[in-house]
């Protein structure tokens, strides 16, 4: 368990370093509809590679854990994993199995923290969601998500949401380790709802979205 404890810390502590770095770019992001050679001229970041920087950080850092620390563990969900070293679990119920969480959970935690700062938002949504707070709900989310599925690109645009102006980026969310792929196809949500959807490694799961907040022009 020091090995899962010593991963879950490093991984919040990333999540930390990140808010900091795209607080900092906040300041100098682009109103909107800013050219690219008025970007130049005025020394300014534009939103997409804001996004993009943040996007980089948080695909990092999940696939450092699931890599790192779910790919280790003994057991996945109840069944135990051939290449498992560190004798724990990572498990869906993990407050009150003692176990660690998934992956996705892992994420949702960074992301409750990062709507807790208020600068910009972000999280999973999937046309195979399990978990009904992520499926895509705004016609912005289920246009970006069919673009993404069928492209396997990101797909960048502005949006308004609440009188707010946003710079919003949807990215593809693939499958970078058996656990993902496993842990999706033999949920019994997944099953009862997709049972012809199975995943293999590679595939798009869903996305990544970043929402963040521009000046309007």
């Amino acid at each position: 368990m020091v090995a899962v404890n010593y991963w879950i810390q490093l991984v919040k502590s990333r999540i930390v370093a990140l808010f900091a770095l795209a607080i900092a770019i906040c300041f100098t992001v682009i109103a909107c509809g800013g050219s690219p050679a008025q970007e130049q001229a005025q020394g300014s970041v534009s939103p997409e590679v804001v996004t993009d920087y943040i996007h980089t950080v948080l695909e990092s850092d999940r696939t450092a854990y699931t890599k790192n620390v779910v790919n280790r563990l003994k057991k996945l969900e109840g069944k135990d994993k051939k290449d498992g070293v560190v004798p724990a679990e990572a498990t869906e119920s993990w407050q009150t199995e003692n176990g660690v969480p998934l992956p996705a959970q892992m994420f949702r935690l960074g992301a409750e923290l990062a709507s807790e700062k208020g600068q910009f938002t972000y999280g999973l949504i999937s046309p195979w969601n399990i978990n009904d707070a992520q499926a895509p709900k705004s016609d912005f989310e289920k246009t970006a998500m069919e673009k993404v599925v069928e492209m396997g690109e990101p797909y960048k645009e502005y949006q308004e949401i609440g009188g707010q102006k946003y710079f919003s980026a949807l990215y593809p969310d693939k499958a970078v380790a058996e656990a993902c792929v496993s842990c999706h196809n033999n949920h019994p949500v997944h099953q009862e709802r997709y049972p012809d959807k199975v995943f293999e490694m590679g595939d798009v799961m869903g996305g990544v979205m970043i929402n963040l907040p521009v000046e309007g022009s």
